[in-house]
C-alpha cells in the first residue's frame, strides 16, 4: 500500500484522484489526467474528416458511428476517462536522436522503422499496466464500471488527453506535451467513478509549420487536418494492397512508419526516455538494412517480432513496404540481387512492388 492511501479513505475522490496518479507514475506512466466525456466539438471534426474521405480504407473509422465521439454509447455507464501517457523513447537513443533519425534517413541503404515500433508492442506494454491501475483501484473502492483501451476500440484518444490537460493537439494532429514533445503513447481507463476533472492545456505551436513542411508526402494538407491517404504511416500500416504509384518514391527508405513531423517539431528536444526496458530497440532496427530485412523468411518473420507491433501487418506487406525501400535505394548488385530473389513471390502485391522497384533500376 502506498503512503498516499493512508492519509484519507477512497471514498474522497478528489484524495482517490491524486492516489490513482501516485499509482500511475508507480506503473511506469508518465502522467495521469481525468476528463469528461463531452466530445461534441470533436465528434464534428471527425465527421468532417470522414466526410472528406481522408480516413482511406480504414472503414472501421466511419463503421463505429458516434461510439468514438461518445464514450457512454461505448461503455455505458462512463462518466469519467482517466487519460495516460507512457514516454517511449528507446532508452539508448543519445540526446541528438533526432539528428541520428535524419542521418538515416538520408543513407538509402538503411531501413528506417519508426521509433514506437523498434521495441515491444506498446498494445501490450500499456494495456497490462493500466488494467493492473484498474485492480488497484477496485482494490481500494470496491468493485466499479470501467474498461481499458489502448488504441484497441473506437477511442478519442488525442482528444480525450487535450481535454483532460496531458497536452494539446498539434498541427500534425498528435499530441504535445511542454514537458515531453509527442514521443510517447496514450491509453484509457473509462469508469463510472465521479472523479474530479483536471483543466485542459493551452496550445503552444503558434505559427510554426515544422510539421507541415517535413512531410514527405504532404498528407498535412492544412493545420490540424491530415489526409491519412498520403500519410506514410497509412500506407506502410494500415494499407492493405498496393501503394499508389506516385507516392513510392516520396517514401524514400521508410519500412514501416514515418516520424518526420515529430523530428521536425522543435517540442520534441524535450522528449523523454523511456522509464521501461519494454521499449528498448530489437533487432537492430535502429542499424539495419533494406537487404538484411528482405531476405527474413515469414518464419523468420514470425519469430524476430514475436512480441512486436510490426507483426501485425504481416510478410507480405512487409516485403511490400522494403521493395519500395529497395526500388529508392541506390541502384548496387546486392540490392538488384534481392530484389530478384522476390521477384517470383507468391504474392501478386509482392510481386508488383519488386517488379517496380527492379525497373527503377533499369
Amino acid at each position: 500500500m502506498t503512503t498516499i492511501m493512508q492519509e484519507k479513505p477512497a471514498t474522497d475522490f478528489d484524495y482517490l484522484a491524486r492516489a490513482i496518479k501516485a499509482w500511475g507514475r508507480e506503473l511506469g506512466f508518465a502522467e495521469i489526467a481525468i476528463a469528461d466525456i463531452d466530445l461534441a466539438a470533436a465528434e464534428a471534426g471527425l465527421r468532417d474528416w470522414l466526410a472528406a474521405g481522408f480516413h482511406g480504407d480504414m472503414e472501421y473509422m466511419a463503421a463505429h458511428g458516434t461510439k468514438r465521439s461518445r464514450p457512454a454509447e461505448l461503455v455505458p455507464g462512463t462518466r469519467r476517462v482517466i487519460t495516460a501517457r507512457m514516454d517511449y523513447l528507446p532508452r539508448g537513443l543519445g540526446s541528438d536522436w533526432r539528428e541520428e533519425e535524419g542521418r538515416r534517413l538520408e543513407d538509402p541503404a538503411a531501413a528506417t522503422i519508426s521509433v514506437y515500433a523498434r521495441g515491444r508492442d506498446y498494445h501490450k506494454v500499456l494495456r497490462a499496466r493500466l488494467q493492473q491501475l484498474a485492480e488497484r483501484i477496485r482494490a481500494e473502492v470496491g468493485e466499479f464500471g470501467y474498461r481499458v483501451f489502448t488504441d484497441s476500440a473506437p477511442v478519442m484518444e488525442v482528444a480525450l488527453a487535450e481535454k483532460s490537460g496531458l497536452g494539446w493537439r498539434g498541427k500534425h494532429t498528435l499530441l504535445l506535451n511542454r514537458q515531453a514533445g509527442s514521443m510517447f503513447f496514450l491509453g484509457e481507463i473509462y469508469t463510472d467513478l465521479p472523479l474530479p476533472l483536471d483543466p485542459a492545456s493551452s496550445a503552444h505551436c503558434g505559427q510554426c509549420r515544422a510539421c507541415i513542411d517535413a512531410c514527405p508526402t504532404q498528407a498535412i494538407v492544412g493545420p490540424y487536418r491530415l489526409d491519412a491517404r498520403r500519410c506514410i504511416s497509412y500506407l506502410t500500416i494500415e494499407l492493405k494492397g498496393s501503394i499508389p504509384l506516385e507516392l513510392r518514391p516520396l517514401i524514400g527508405n521508410r519500412v514501416l512508419g514515418c516520424d518526420d513531423c515529430q523530428v521536425a517539431c522543435p517540442w520534441n528536444k524535450f522528449a523523454q526516455r523511456a522509464s521501461l526496458p519494454d521499449f528498448d530497440v530489437r533487432n537492430g532496427f535502429d542499424n539495419v538494412t533494406l537487404v538484411d530485412l528482405f531476405a527474413w523468411s515469414e518464419a523468420q518473420f514470425d519469430q524476430n517480432l514475436e512480441g512486436s507491433a510490426i507483426r501485425r501487418i504481416g510478410h507480405e506487406r512487409w516485403l511490400r513496404n522494403i521493395a519500395v525501400g529497395l526500388g529508392n535505394a541506390r541502384t548496387l548488385p546486392p540490392v538488384v540481387a534481392a530484389l530478384r530473389a522476390r521477384a517470383d513471390h507468391p504474392s501478386p502485391l509482392v510481386r508488383e512492388h519488386v517488379a517496380w522497384a527492379l525497373a527503377r533500376h533499369d
